[in-house]
């Protein structure tokens, strides 16, 4: 409230100031004499108005810009957590939790981390997602007790163990994720041998690779930049978009009673899930407290054709649902034809949350 006088203020001293030079000048003259002023003075004054009037409107957006980034001092209760996932490879099978570390790269338990491991192209480093190779959703990760040791399983397959802190004495080289390079350590020739056969048949062709840094380090997607409050700080590890994703189970469950075959939650992919919340209440949210770890609402969380892959089966729906039904009520202006369902977080405040855990919005 204090914020918002402030800019009131400003704006009334600028229009203040105009008004005061004007008619200074129309009923005294520029000279003070009584005078009528001469064009020369009028334009004079004219163009002080409007520096005046131009500074103070800029002192205004720079008050207001500052405000929207600092979380608020009032909060309410929205809901409670009811299930977190942690995906360490981008596009395979979730690891179910029941607490995570928020880090400014996703959420984190030890080395089990969100999206930190991905599939690339071996012949130019390129990722690979479940849009093209949905049989991806399959290869479901493991962590020892440690969480730093990965076990990776799938259809068909022996399992295979991936020393994840090893991984962290090796010298990166470098992928790319939407044409943005990052930094990636290989993570060897038994595992890639092991993810060609399983999605290709072959014995080479793909590669896993590891995000070694504690940071972000992309800056923010040219289609993304429509979004003003998303930054290069929420691009997380190896993630599309942002380094949180949340969804209600209402969301969910208003999706379900248009379809013929309900999808589970899971299939959204999202990290957090809220029971409390009426359905989509969610696109509303400016800024989210769990426990003492804040966010900020950065951007609709647009979905795409892997939305329509079963989780436990790899297979795309034939009907291509539910992302059929979702256009026909979830898009929203702007954003082309990707309807939306639940959103994409920026973390501002660092800290932990667990199961059961009270949301509170801003």
């Amino acid at each position: 409230m204090q914020m918002k006088k402030n800019e009131l203020a400003h704006h009334r001293e600028a229009d203040g100031l105009s008004e005061e030079m004007l008619s200074k000048l129309l009923n005294n003259g520029a000279d003070g004499t009584g005078g009528k002023p001469t064009v020369g003075q009028l334009l004079a004054v004219a163009a002080g108005v409007g520096v005046a009037s131009a500074v103070g409107y800029g002192v205004y957006r720079l008050l207001k810009y500052r405000a929207e980034q600092q979380p608020p001092s009032e909060w309410h209760r929205v809901g409670e957590v009811s299930d977190l996932w942690i995906y360490p490879i981008k596009s395979c099978g979730a690891v179910r939790v029941r607490q995570f570390q928020c880090s400014s790269i996703g959420p984190q338990l030890g080395l089990l981390r969100d999206r930190i491991f991905m599939v690339v192209k071996s012949a130019d480093g390129t990722f690979i997602t479940g849009r093209s190779h949905p049989t991806l959703v399959l290869v479901q990760p493991a962590f020892d007790e440690q969480y730093e040791r990965m076990t990776l399983s799938a259809p068909g397959m022996m399992d295979i163990t991936v020393n994840v802190k090893q991984l962290l004495e090796t010298v990166p080289g470098s992928a790319s994720v939407w044409d943005q390079p990052v930094a990636a350590v290989d993570c060897g020739e038994e595992v890639a041998r092991w993810l060609s056969r399983f999605l290709l048949s072959e014995d080479f062709g793909l590669r896993l690779v590891y995000y070694p840094l504690e940071r972000p380090t992309r800056p923010v997607r040219e289609k993304n930049r429509i979004h003003a409050l998303l930054t290069a700080r929420d691009s997380g590890a190896l993630h599309d978009a942002t380094s949180y994703m949340l969804v209600s189970e209402a969301s969910v469950a208003d999706v379900n009673t248009r379809l013929e075959k309900p999808v589970p939650a899971l299939q959204y992919r999202a990290n957090i899930l809220v029971k409390g919340p009426s359905a989509f209440e969610e696109d509303d949210w400016k800024w989210i407290r769990i426990g003492e770890t804040v966010y900020r609402n950065v951007k609709p969380c647009t979905r795409c054709l892997f939305t329509n892959v079963d989780p436990e089966t790899g297979i795309s729906s034939p009907k291509q649902e539910p992302l059929t039904t979702l256009r026909k009520y979830r898009l929203k202006p702007g954003l082309g034809n990707s309807p939306v369902v639940g959103m994409q977080m920026g973390i501002r405040t660092l800290g932990a949350i667990g199961l059961g855990d009270t949301v509170y919005v801003g």
